[in-house]
């Protein structure tokens, strides 16, 4: 029978790059998504079909899905259901359709949107036995070994585990999390995203080489991963300045988040996590060297207009920047964003205000 699931694309609060490393985020499901709508088949054949795509099927045999040649947008949808397949579950043909406004490229998971619709709609078709927590290890083990993308567990993390008015205190070493309230507008607040209108792609950008100069960092201390690292200290040891200069980043950003999940769940005034997103940016830009100067531009003319705190959220070479600020900031922080990006003679950006959401369900 034909169903129709939706999955959120994110937004990242804070913590940055330290998923990959064992360490910790907070992300929250933001109301764009994508939809995926699911029909049984009576073949052993996938066909995918995106409306931001073109109209044109993309099909393949079940059986051939490992190797399959396509190196389109078709991969996500179809990496997904290929682990599916590649862990013994009972999956049959079937058409996906997709549909979404999760902005491509601007740093807001829309892979991982893709990817959690696909695999909800699986799962509650042929699989209903299946947890949320494999849910998450099928969609990132599609984006990492069937795409060919090294990132982390938190996107799929995020667009499946997230809940309204909440944002995810996630564990990545453990898969530990907890719901941790993040009303911003109960506080007269709101979350700003800036999409400075530069795309990134995780397959072909600098992401795979932070993560291998991670690892060295890791090795050279001796741990497994930097989350292991709570002493910034012992960064001293490392000799190279750009491998310390990495560490150092998610040493201290991983501090920035236990910081800032401390303030929220103490009930405090949430303007007050406004400086520490904004020194998170700094050490993105500084320290582990994936800002951009349109996203720099975004934090500093953002924070002349007002908002209490902006950092670049995903993972860099270009995408988002996110503002908190007053309710009913957005035009201001916009028109200020535009003019800084005018004088550059840069795109006009997108602006929008975004709300803690739910994850992956079915809708119909």
């Amino acid at each position: 029978m034909t169903g129709t699931w939706s999955a959120p694309g994110r937004v990242n609060v804070i913590g940055e790059h330290t998923d990959y490393n064992g360490g910790l985020s907070l992300p929250i499901a933001i109301p764009q998504h994508v939809d995926c709508t699911l029909t049984p088949r009576d073949d052993e054949t996938v066909r995918v079909v995106s409306k931001q795509h073109g109209r044109d099927w993309v099909e393949v045999p079940l059986d051939r899905l490992a190797d399959t040649d396509i190196v389109s947008w078709a991969r996500y949808p179809l990496g997904v259901v290929h682990e599916f397949v590649k862990r013994g579950n009972d999956i049959h043909g079937m058409d996906l359709r997709l549909d979404g406004d999760v902005p491509v490229g601007a740093g807001l998971s829309s892979s991982a949107a893709v990817e959690c619709a696909v695999a909800a709609a699986i799962r509650d078709t042929f699989a209903t036995e299946l947890p949320d927590s494999e849910l998450v290890d099928i969609t990132h083990r599609a984006e990492n070994d069937f795409v060919g993308a090294p990132t982390g567990l938190l996107d799929q993390s995020a667009s499946i585990l997230c809940t309204a008015g909440h944002a995810l205190f996630l564990d990545a070493a453990t898969g530990a999390h907890t719901q941790v309230p993040f009303d911003l507008a109960a506080a007269g607040l709101e979350l700003v995203v800036i999409d400075t209108g530069t795309r990134h792609n995780h397959v072909t950008s600098e992401y795979a080489i932070r993560r291998h100069q991670c690892q060295t960092a890791a090795s050279l201390l001796e741990v497994h991963s930097l989350g292991a690292v709570i002493d910034a200290g012992v960064l001293d040891t490392v000799a190279d300045p750009m491998l310390r200069a990495r560490a150092r980043h998610v040493v201290t950003e991983n501090a920035r988040v236990r910081e800032v999940v401390t303030i929220l769940q103490s009930g405090r005034d949430p303007r007050s996590i406004g400086p520490i997103l904004t020194r998170g940016h700094g050490s993105l830009r500084d320290d582990f060297e994936v800002s951009t100067p349109q996203l720099d531009a975004a934090v500093e003319a953002a924070s002349d207009s007002g908002a209490h705190g902006a950092r670049m959220t995903g993972g860099g070479f270009g995408g988002s920047v996110i503002a908190l600020a007053e309710a009913d900031s957005s035009v201001r922080i916009g028109k200020a964003v535009a003019q800084h990006f005018s004088a550059q003679d840069w795109p006009t950006p997108q602006v929008f205000v975004v709300t803690p959401s739910d994850g992956a369900r079915r809708i119909r």
